[in-house]
């Protein structure tokens, strides 16, 4: 079997956020909590103050350096990557203090609006403020009755206040990665195959990163090598959604059905299918870079096969000639 160990090692290297993006990510977000502070002390000084706790995959660790298609002023296409994290915003009181879900947002949209030269965004579960470097800060809004709440509350535009516990699920998440820490490369891996694959079709689009990682934790498979993982974690996956087509959270609300809405599921399991098939030729591949190759097709260029080597795995190589008996006939 090809080994392609190495190359899936690299690739973790180059989708995985630099220390640099980190630190910016880190210094955005603080600047945004300030202003936040800065505007209830200001223009709400008798409402319940705002509290902050990052979530998502910069708490997992499985953050990557998405690739998207921007078109400049000459409609030339370019492709950037753009990186992100999410800060939730809480406040925690009484029930009868808390306003309603678009109060909220409104709220957090004015005080974010002029940090940078680009407007916010008052999306359905939080307020985006977009940085003209390409990174992007989220912030969900939740409230959580302090008598009688165990679990936050966000504030969706669309549904209402609805139950949901970000923390409960990145702890989830780090307590599956921290019996085998391959789990976390191989989220990364999948969340950039789903990123290559968007990237080439805008009309339909791949399951978010939080699906992703629900379904990669459920039907991990550990091995020695990260492509025979990934292998065998993409068998688990397509066996486990032929079966039926569902991503259940494992958090609160548990049992919650996350794929409500999805409407591309044929379009998805024809995409895994063909990334199956591929996996399963290039590990019953002897020759590394072919090898490579089947699996570069569906992770894009960035995945590089520079250093697989073109030739047979286990193949011999003589210092001297070998000796040819002399009854040796041509083939």
């Amino acid at each position: 079997m090809a080994n392609c160990h190495n190359q899936f090692v690299d690739f973790n290297s180059t989708i995985s956020l630099t220390s640099d993006r980190k630190a910016k990510l880190k210094k955005s977000r603080k600047r945004l909590r300030d202003r936040v502070r800065d505007d209830f002390k200001e223009n709400h000084p008798n409402e319940i103050k705002p509290k902050f706790g990052s979530q998502g995959s910069s708490e997992m660790r499985t953050g990557i350096n998405p690739i998207v298609r921007v078109v400049d002023e000459d409609g030339e296409e370019k492709r950037l990557t753009k990186y992100d994290t999410d800060d939730g915003v809480y406040f925690v009181g009484p029930l009868e203090k808390r306003k309603a879900v678009q109060t909220y947002h409104d709220w957090i949209w004015d005080a974010v609006n002029g940090h940078t030269s680009i407007p916010p965004v008052d999306k359905n579960t939080c307020v985006r403020t977009l940085f003209s470097d390409g990174h992007h800060i989220d912030q969900p809004i939740y409230f959580m009755d302090e008598n009688n709440d165990e679990h936050p509350w966000l504030a969706h535009r669309k549904h209402g206040w609805i139950l949901s516990d970000p923390k409960e699920f990145y702890q989830w998440f780090n307590d599956q990665a921290a019996k085998n820490e391959q789990l976390r490369r191989l989220v990364k891996y999948l969340k950039a195959w789903c990123d290559y694959v968007n990237f080439d079709n805008d009309s339909k689009k791949m399951p978010t990163g939080f699906i992703i990682t629900i379904w990669a934790s459920d039907n991990f498979s550990a091995a020695d090598r990260d492509d025979v993982s990934l292998k065998n974690t993409l068998e688990n996956i397509y066996n486990s959604l032929s079966g039926k087509f569902q991503c259940l959270r494992p958090t609160t609300p548990k049992g919650e059905d996350v794929m409500e809405g999805y409407s591309y599921e044929k379009y998805f399991m024809d995409k895994l299918k063909s990334f199956l098939e591929s996996a399963r030729q290039a590990i019953n591949e002897t020759n590394q870079k072919n090898a490579c190759f089947k699996w570069q097709k569906h992770f894009g260029a960035r995945f590089s096969c520079s250093t697989a080597k073109d030739e047979d795995e286990g193949a011999k190589s003589y210092s001297i000639a070998p000796v040819i008996a002399n009854n040796a006939k041509s083939a």
